[in-house]
């Protein structure tokens, strides 16, 4: 199941037509039939994936910067640090979706009277 959210992939059954547009996903799933947003705010978790993930990546640059530089980065390795994880914020916010679903489903298991009924 990470493996499909990781390459934005349903986690539930691991259908690819699951977006409409960069960053937005379908109401449901076309294959599974999976409600991709189960209540209200539930994108939330999401934004703190991306957020979660944004910090880890600022301080690996940073730290590397100190490796790099031998304990002294310089401004300019600062500033490039920051734009890197802005721009990593943006490319990383689909995934970070089909990430928070995964962790979603982990936790609360997709249950059989959850799924419509495919007559």
């Amino acid at each position: 199941m990470l493996l499909r959210a990781l390459r934005r992939h349903c986690p539930v059954c691991g259908a690819r037509e699951i977006w409409k547009a960069w960053g937005e996903l379908r109401a449901h799933c076309p294959d599974c039939g999976y409600e991709f947003e189960r209540e209200e705010g539930y994108w939330v978790g999401a934004m703190i994936v991306n957020l979660a993930v944004a910090l880890v990546a600022v301080v690996a640059y940073l730290v590397g910067g100190l490796i790099a530089f031998g304990g002294r980065a310089p401004s300019w390795w600062v500033w490039l640090s920051i734009g890197l994880v802005l721009v990593q914020g943006i490319v990383f916010y689909p995934r970070s979706k089909t990430l928070w679903i995964w962790l979603d489903l982990t936790v609360h298991p997709y249950e059989e009277q959850e799924r419509p009924d495919r007559r």
